[in-house]
């Protein structure tokens, strides 16, 4: 179900956000946070998988890159740009971010967004139904639909977590749909926003109250 890229992706993204959340912590600690958070990005994959399976189409997850200037380009413009403003490599944005914002937050930030998806519909989707009409090509729904699946079970495996005693793995759940809702770049959350700003609103919603929770109640 997983390609071999996949699972690099998924280990490397699994230790950086461990080592970044853990930082200048236990070891013990670390192991603990890197089984919740591997724990936490499996269960987002599978359900944007099935998702997309359910819409007839290959979903592969990859480290969450920069092609093109943004906001961010301007601190590599000089070294990594060419004149048409595409970057001549990917910046590993997935790979830098977590670091990055726990140095300059001094700490107190916790960056949970390292990865991102692609879509590829299958051959044969042009033969299917989907709603009233019959797409050959991946609709901006249809991928908000896939990234939103993710979202909604990171909640859910919060609740979860919070009913079993696991806090610490229900506040992982929270942050992490957190920071993949912010509709930036490739993000899950951009993927919704642009496909639609309804779902977007409701699960911005969602975590931010989930995020309300974990500060006051878990």
């Amino acid at each position: 179900m997983l390609t071999k890229k996949e699972a690099i992706s998924i280990v490397v993204a699994s230790i950086i956000l461990a080592f970044s959340i853990s930082l200048i912590q236990s070891l013990n600690l670390f192991l603990t946070t890197l089984l919740f958070i591997f724990i936490i990005i499996m269960i987002n994959i599978l359900a944007k998988k099935i998702t997309g399976y359910y819409f007839e189409a290959e979903v592969e997850t990859r480290l969450w890159e920069m092609t093109h200037y943004g906001w961010l380009g301007i601190l590599v413009r000089g070294f990594y740009s060419h004149p048409r403003g595409k970057l001549k490599q990917p910046v590993p944005l997935g790979a830098i971010m977590p670091i990055l914002v726990k140095v300059l937050s001094l700490g107190y930030i916790n960056w949970l967004a390292s990865l991102t998806f692609d879509i590829e519909a299958k051959k044969y989707r042009s033969a299917k139904r989907h709603g009233f009409y019959s797409f050959s090509e991946m609709t901006e729904f249809h991928i908000a639909l896939i990234a939103a699946s993710g979202i909604l079970i990171n909640l859910a495996f919060a609740v979860i977590g919070y009913l079993i005693g696991s806090t610490e793995f229900a506040r992982l759940n929270i942050y992490y749909a957190l920071f993949n809702m912010i509709p930036l770049s490739s993000l899950d959350g951009n993927k919704i926003f642009q496909g639609s700003m309804i779902i977007w609103s409701f699960l911005a919603s969602l975590a931010l109250i989930g995020v309300g929770f974990a500060f006051f109640v878990i």
